[in-house]
Order: C-alpha cells, then sequence, then structure tokens
C-alpha cells in the first residue's frame, strides 16, 4: 500500500490534464509517481521536462538507455522502477530473450562488452553506497566517448531520483509493467514486493 496516495483525477488541474494526457499517449498509462508528484505544483512539469531531455536524446542507442535505467535501478532494488524500465526497455527494441537474460549480463552471450561496462557502471551506480570504481570507469572509457558516458550517468542519476522516491512511497505498480516484468524478469526472482 502506497504511503502517499496518488492524486486523484478530479484533484487535477487542467495544466496536469493536459500533461497526463500526452503521458498517457506515449506510455499508455500515468504513472502512479507523477500522479505522487502532482501533490507539488510544478513538479511534474519540471520533472517530466528533465526526463525527456536525459532520455529523449539520440547521444546513446535507445535500446541501451532501456538497459542502462533498469540495471540503475537494479543496482538500487527498485522493484517499481524494474517494472516500469523493463516494459520501457521492451518498447526500445530490446528483446524478452536479452531481457531475461540481464540478471547475467556479464556472462550472457546476449550482451557484448560495451553493453557490459555500461551495464555494470549502472548497476553499481544505483547501490547505495554508490559502488562505481575507477576500474568501472575506465572500462567503459573504452567504449564511449565523454559525451556517452555522461549521458550514462544522467540515465542513473534520473534513476536514482526515481528510485529513492519510489521505494520511499511505496508507489503502488501499474497494471502493464507489474504483468510484463512478472512474465520477463518473475522467472529470476523478480516480485512486485511492497509496490503490489
Amino acid at each position: 500500500m502506497a504511503r502517499i496516495d496518488p492524486l486523484e483525477e478530479t484533484e487535477f488541474s487542467e495544466e496536469l490534464k493536459k500533461q497526463f494526457s500526452f503521458i498517457e499517449e506515449t506510455m499508455g498509462f500515468v504513472p502512479n509517481s507523477l500522479k505522487t508528484m502532482a501533490r507539488i505544483p510544478g513538479l511534474v512539469s519540471a520533472f517530466t521536462h528533465l526526463s525527456s531531455v536525459i532520455l529523449g536524446n539520440s547521444i546513446l542507442p535507445s535500446e541501451l538507455r532501456g538497459m542502462i535505467s533498469l540495471m540503475a535501478s537494479t543496482g538500487a532494488e527498485c522493484r517499481y522502477c524494474q517494472a516500469h524500465t523493463s516494459a520501457t526497455a521492451a518498447n526500445a527494441g530490446v528483446t524478452d530473450e536479452k531481457l531475461s537474460a540481464i540478471w547475467n549480463f556479464e556472462s550472457s552471450e546476449h550482451f557484448n562488452d560495451s553493453e557490459r561496462a555500461a551495464l555494470r557502471f549502472a548497476f553499481h551506480s544505483g547501490q547505495v553506497p554508490n559502488a562505481v570504481t575507477d576500474s568501472d570507469t575506465e572500462t567503459l572509457q573504452k567504449y564511449f566517448t565523454d559525451q556517452e558516458i555522461t549521458s550514462i550517468i544522467s540515465i542513473c542519476s534520473l534513476f536514482g531520483y526515481l528510485n529513492r522516491w519510489n521505494d520511499t512511497v511505496a508507489t503502488k505498480l501499474e497494471d502493464h509493467p507489474k504483468s510484463f516484468a512478472s512474465d520477463i524478469l518473475g522467472p529470476q526472482g523478480w516480485e512486485p514486493t511492497k509496490h503490489s
């Protein structure tokens, strides 16, 4: 059960209704995390703008952005964000087979060395305390430019905010990401835990 209830539709301002309408067109639903953020005027607008800058550019391939998001959330152990990011990664073109193997990215044949470097960095960045090492960064520099590494860090940092938010609030998972994660990540041990 969520520790803070999301706003009800009857409480949405006209501006929020417009923003949520666009988000629903894009995602197919409005995340409960955003409905809870809506309790602070301007936060949804600021957050969605930041998200669109970080996730909506072409610095990295969309598939890699999705997998980095998932691994940062895996490092933080946020089940809500793992569900959302796995579904988003699938929408970006990551196959179900690859998503199912992502827990074993270090040894799975589905991942190349540059993906392993990015996923390792993302996983370590999600941990508290932050577990990124100089070696992680040096390995990343073999495959990515400074701009690409900055993009990776920005994705990990964005999900750091979301991981902290959703685990603190115990945000209730919506049906689509919950069902997707149960099917794809469930066999590897994923459960919605407090986000049911």
